[in-house]
């Protein structure tokens, strides 16, 4: 298991491996045989920034039993889906701006991300676990009160493209097996969720698989696993963190 990261350290974005808040990095490729370079530099010297900057980032609606057992929502056959905007990729370590054209409610959804290591396009069930290049940690932020504004149309991607409302990070965590993660999420240091990722219901290397039958997916896009019961509103002034066991906690302030 290796823990990847990206940050800007000397007016220098960069990338490598982090143990223990140390930084060892690297060059090149971190999907395609990145190179180990010499020295170490501690996190805290560091500004954080998401683990990959994806093409696009996937989200997935209505992916777990419990939620759905709650809201009476059916089992769906494929991935149900939309697409958040590229300008609303934000890291951890930052503050969620609230929009100044939205005056509602912003929802925080803790969820399990997908990191994809390799171009898929068209791949079989059988080979989609080769396409994960590991795991993270999702707030998929989301201005709800916008989704029925317009009774004709749903506003799925208005109300969650906002600027700074795509996070996730701070690291991507490889060679995990799913089903033993366990997503948490904290709202200024309670908990409001707490679930297991094995109670999916289309798992990571059949999203893979399907999805990639829609769209190439390529190294370094996110997709968002969907989130279970908890999900609710930020006050204003608060702190949000999604933990996920062996992956880290992503921690952002809101305002």
């Amino acid at each position: 298991m290796a823990k990847w990261i990206r940050y800007e350290h000397q007016e220098r974005e960069q990338f490598g491996t982090i143990t223990n808040n140390v930084i060892t990095p690297y060059s090149g490729d971190m999907f395609n045989n990145p190179q180990k370079e010499k020295g170490a530099v501690n996190l805290d010297a560091v500004k954080l920034l998401t683990p990959s900057e994806p093409t696009k980032m996937i989200a997935l609606w209505n992916n777990y039993h419990e939620l759905a057992k709650k809201n009476n929502f059916h089992t769906p056959a494929t991935p149900l889906y939309l697409l958040k905007a590229n300008s609303s990729f934000f890291p951890g370590n930052a503050t969620i701006e609230h929009p100044s054209s939205y005056d509602g409610d912003v929802f925080y959804e803790g969820e399990l991300g997908i990191m994809i290591g390799r171009t898929a396009k068209n791949v079989p069930l059988s080979h989609a676990k080769e396409y994960i290049f590991g795991y993270t940690c999702i707030n998929d932020v989301t201005g709800f009160a916008v989704l029925k504004e317009d009774s004709a149309f749903d506003q799925w991607v208005r109300a969650k493209s906002y600027d700074t409302f795509g996070v996730f990070g701070p690291v991507v965590s490889t060679g995990l097996d799913y089903k033993d993660l366990k997503i948490v999420t904290r709202l200024n240091g309670e908990v409001v969720q707490q679930y297991p990722a094995s109670d999916m219901m289309i798992s990571p290397p059949d999203i893979v698989s399907k999805l990639s039958e829609n769209m190439s997916l390529h190294p370094g896009d996110i997709i968002c696993t969907g989130t279970s019961v908890g999900l609710g509103a930020m006050p204003r002034n608060s702190t949000i963190e999604v933990e996920i066991n062996k992956i880290g906690v992503l921690k952002n302030t809101y305002k």
